[in-house]
């Protein structure tokens, strides 16, 4: 059973199929897309997707949390794990790629930050034995600088579907 976590702010909790039009209307976002590819969605994609998330807690033990402000009960982002066997070298593969995104609207409050952390702190007591990784572009400086935060350290420049990243994985345990 997928667990829901709790920060001052946040209620990470996996998702539910209800949460579709709140996914789509985040990965429509030019904030939220401009390192990820650059545009939009489409409503498939985010419903594959979606969909995607929600069966990788029963598949692999881990995924991604659906980020609840406590306060408005708004939803607000994404944070979390994923594997996806993604075509590049170095492979990634069997690790918690972790990742987030926040809505544009609340970019830059810190929330991806407080979720990760408590996200990483439940991967330190239920996946150990799996080693952290994360791609990020390398002209993203906020997520970088919050990878570096984190703890993740660059090990590998490379390329994903055409596009330059920085692969990252988590070195030591940061105090979170």
């Amino acid at each position: 059973m997928p667990p829901t976590l709790e920060t001052p702010r946040l209620r990470l909790r996996p998702y539910r199929v209800t949460d579709f039009e709140f996914y789509a209307a985040l990965f429509s976002e030019t904030p939220v897309m401009r390192f990820l590819g650059g545009k939009p969605l489409s409503r498939e994609v985010c419903w594959t997707r979606l969909i995607r998330h929600i069966g990788m807690w029963p598949a692999m033990g881990f995924g991604y949390f659906v980020l609840e402000c406590k306060q408005t009960g708004a939803l607000v982002g994404q944070a979390g794990f994923q594997e996806l066997k993604r075509d590049i070298a170095p492979h990634i593969d069997g690790t918690l790629e972790a990742g987030w995104a926040i809505t544009g609207a609340r970019q830059g409050e810190g929330l991806a930050g407080e979720a990760m952390r408590a996200a990483l702190s439940w991967a330190d007591a239920e996946r150990p034995e799996l080693r952290a990784t994360c791609i990020i572009d390398p002209e993203n400086a906020p997520s970088l600088r919050l990878a570096a935060k984190l703890g993740f350290a660059a090990f590998s420049r490379t390329h994903y579907q055409g596009n330059p990243i920085v692969v990252m994985e988590l070195e030591r345990p940061p105090s979170r």
